[in-house]
């Protein structure tokens, strides 16, 4: 069956009464080089085992089923059940699960799929829900090798983009603390039913914890991040201030310690630095308690 085919897709909606449903942000892949390309970046051999997020109609699922040992695949949408029943049901490698990716203690999902293996993600995200599912994922702990996903272009770009330049951010700096980031290529908007407004891009994370031994607070770690980045265009004394309540002799004193500008901001940091600061923030805390 070829679920690329905008006949195809509109007969197969059509005769299950379904449509796309804005809420989950569905598009569904109607160009085959796509999920063709994402499935051979994601599927590093034959022996690959994949968790899938949002199957939607099964585009991703069909490529994912036809490279992996096996596939999990984890739908929102009931409605969508029956449907993956019929577009790729005939695959025994398949698993598919109801619910809400969000929801799942993924350490715990990985180990009754998959236990003792290293997995792969591969995932078609909706735009508006990357960052918590990007997070969640890499906050679990699960034993990820890689996550590969189509995501907003500009998303992409933000995500790949080396820490303290203009076009980083808050979400660019934690992902890089769990892993690599590689932009692979560009998702023109014409290849979805219906088309977004925005052109996609596929990213693939190589999970490594770089950054892990070296940060002695990763709690600390990541409020610094939420809170500096959230008022990225101030100093960075007046945005930890403000939001973490430090008072400004203290974080003075610790940029003098790193050798920094008194008047630079959050965006301006590399992770090196970001991580130093942090370590040096958390240990002249006098309540004795970590800043979160």
């Amino acid at each position: 069956m070829n679920l690329c085919d905008i006949r195809t897709v509109r007969e197969i909606l059509a005769a299950f009464g379904t449509e796309t449903k804005k809420g989950f942000g569905q598009n569904f892949l109607i160009n085959a080089a796509v999920p063709e390309g994402i499935a051979d970046a994601c599927c590093d051999d034959r022996d690959s085992v994949i968790v899938e997020i949002g199957p939607g109609i099964g585009t991703l699922t069909q490529q994912l089923a036809l490279r992996a040992e096996k596939v999990t695949s984890v739908e929102l949408d009931q409605r969508l059940l029956p449907i993956l029943e019929e577009t790729v049901g005939e695959f025994d490698n398949l698993h598919i699960l109801h619910g809400d990716i969000l929801q799942f203690d993924v350490p715990q999902l990985l180990e009754q799929e998959f236990p003792g293996m290293h997995v792969a993600v591969c995932a078609n995200l909706p735009y508006y829900i990357t960052t918590p599912i990007l997070m969640h994922l890499l906050e679990s702990g699960a034993p990820i090798d890689s996550i590969t996903v189509m995501v907003q272009k500009e998303v992409a770009e933000k995500l790949q983009a080396p820490v303290g330049t203009r076009n980083s951010g808050a979400i660019t700096a934690a992902v890089n603390y769990y892993g690599t980031v590689e932009m692979l290529f560009t998702v023109p908007r014409d290849s979805f039913l219906p088309p977004p407004n925005v052109d996609s891009a596929v990213i693939r994370i190589d999970v490594q914890k770089r950054y892990a031994a070296d940060t002695k607070h990763p709690k600390h770690f990541f409020a610094m991040l939420k809170n500096g980045f959230s008022q990225r265009r101030k100093t960075l004394v007046n945005s930890l201030s403000a939001t973490m309540h430090y008072e400004k002799p203290v974080l003075l004193d610790a940029l003098r310690e790193l050798g920094l500008s008194e008047t630079v901001r959050m965006e301006n940091l590399t992770m090196e630095q970001l991580v130093a600061l942090s370590n040096c923030l958390s240990e002249k805390d006098s309540s004795g308690e970590e800043k979160v």
